[in-house]
């Protein structure tokens, strides 16, 4: 399997887990959909960056830390595009679902991701 199909795997755990969360948050919590999707998108980070380091790339030359803030700072410009666009889409269309929302902005950021972290995270 390819490491452009495993990131694609991992991209969709990533969405099921930072969809799951946002439902979550907007079932039993008083949070709105723009603040409880910034929870979730730190979720989704926390749960790609284990998958991805195990089974996509492997962990990188670079101590766990490093990689680890490497993949943060990756995944923090990324994932401010995805919620950008987000909020963009909720703001446009009042209508529409925030779920709907999220997976046309993870769609968009998804591309971004898997070039941050091939170039910038984890070793060729």
């Amino acid at each position: 399997m390819g490491r452009l199909v495993r990131f694609a795997f991992t991209g969709g755990i990533g969405f099921v887990a930072d969809a799951a969360a946002l439902w979550l948050l907007l079932a039993t919590t008083p949070l709105g959909a723009l603040s409880a999707r910034v929870l979730s998108i730190g979720f989704a980070l926390c749960v790609t960056w284990q998958i991805n380091r195990h089974l996509t790339f492997s962990p990188s030359s670079r101590s766990i830390a490093q990689e680890g803030a490497r993949y943060g700072g990756v995944g923090i410009a990324t994932g401010i595009v995805n919620y950008l666009v987000y909020c963009a889409l909720l703001l446009a269309m009042p209508a529409l679902p925030p779920l709907a929302a999220l997976a046309f902005a993870s769609i968009v950021a998804m591309a971004l991701s898997f070039l941050g972290y091939s170039r910038l995270v984890f070793d060729r």
